[in-house]
This record gives C-alpha cells, structure tokens and sequence, in this order.
C-alpha cells in the first residue's frame, strides 16, 4: 500500500515538473508583467498626488500676487506653472486667473495670451469653453468679429452652448446682420433654462429686434426673414 502511495507520489510530482518544465518562462513572464504593471501604476498615482499638491501650491502663489495687483510678478509665477504643470487643472485655472488680472489692469494682450493658451491647450472642456467665451469678448472689443465667430464655431461644453449663441448674436449685432443676429440669440434662448436669470437679457436684446415669444416660433421668425431679404 505504502509503494502504491509512493508511485501515485512521484507520478504527480513528474507530471508537475513536465508542466513547469513547459509553462514555467511562461508563467514567470506573467507574474513579472502583473507585477510590474502594479508597481508602474502606483509609482504613476504617488508622481500624480505629488505633482497636483505642487500645483495647488504654485496656483496659490500665483492667486496671492494676482491679488496684490503685481502683474508682471503674476505672469512669471503662470510661466513657471505652465512649464512645470501644463496638464493640471490648476494651470488652467492659473490661466482664467491671470487673464482676469490683467484684464482689469488694462493689459488686453496679456489677457488675450493666457486665454488662447487656456482654450487651446485644456483637458477640460469647460475650462476651454470658458476661456473661449471670455477672448471672444475681448476680440470684440478690438472688432475682431471674424476672428471672435471663429473661436467660438470650436468645441464648446454643453453648458455653455446658449452663451456661445448670445455672443455670437452679439458679434452679427455689431457687423450689422440683424436677421443673424436675432436668429442666434433665439437659439440661446431656448437653450437657456427658463428660470435662468440670463434668459430675461437675451429677451430684452430680442425685443429690440422686433422678436418676442408671442409673436411667433424661431422657424416662422427665420422664414420671414429670407421673404423681407427678398424683398
């Protein structure tokens, strides 16, 4: 009995060593592969942690001399975050920050800068649509109108899609093209939510140009317009 235990024995273990002696690289491989992308993913979560605590700290020195009014220190201070945390959201929001301040100082160029790198380069959509929101007013400014459709024609965020069309509305106005003008802010008007506060201003600039709820739907509105074009 003891002998038959002793083959079953050594025939498993000679099975065990054929299987090793087969699939042992193999499984070795794998093992190694698993754990080294274990390890690159927590070496990858600690730069990350590291590299956003960096940045709320450079954000913070950049919202601390923006809010003492130096502008050239606050532009130095968004080099450095850019050339060190471009892909964080801080940088983008180091961006918003330091277009505003130099906005406010009079320095439409700087403003303009730091926007166009928001919009361009942001991860984030909102971020991106926020700054494009923001340069299109200040194109206008600088009857840049062309320039100001084009940017705001880009990819924006859902959220902002009835802003988009408000100022677009105000970009025609400016030009001129009334029928555009009224068409877009028609478009930001339905897409506004109706308790929202900004609705009530689209109303008021569609007012202006002879449109209002009662009057008619957009489609009736825009068909009235090609018959007074033709005219």
């Amino acid at each position: 009995m003891a002998n038959h235990l002793d083959l079953e024995e050594q025939e498993q273990l000679d099975q065990l060593k054929h299987f090793w002696r087969q699939y042992g690289n193999l499984i070795t491989w794998g093992l190694i592969v698993v754990l080294g992308a274990v390890a690159a993913w927590n070496g990858y979560q600690y730069w990350q942690r590291s590299q956003s605590i960096q940045a709320a700290a450079m954000f913070d020195e950049v919202e601390k001399v923006a809010r003492n009014g130096d502008l050239q220190k606050t532009e130095r201070a968004f080099s450095d975050m850019k050339e060190r945390f471009a892909s964080t959201t801080y940088a983008q929001q180091a961006g918003l920050l330091v277009a505003q301040s130099a906005y406010a100082a009079g320095n439409a160029e700087t403003a303009k800068t730091a926007l166009t790198w928001v919009a361009e380069k942001s991860d984030d959509q909102g971020f991106s649509s926020i700054a494009r929101l923001r340069l299109s007013g200040i194109l206008i400014e600088s009857k840049a109108y062309d320039e100001a459709l084009k940017l705001l024609a880009g990819n924006m965020a859902e959220e902002f899609t009835a802003l988009a069309a408000d100022r677009r509305g105000d970009i025609y106005l400016a030009q001129g093209k009334k029928l555009e003008a009224k068409a877009e802010y028609q478009k930001s008007f339905k897409a506004f939510d109706e308790r929202a506060e900004y609705r009530r201003l689209v109303l008021v600039k569609l007012n202006a140009l002879g449109w209002s709820p009662e009057i008619g739907a957009v489609d009736g509105d825009a068909s009235s317009g090609k018959m007074e074009g033709s005219k």
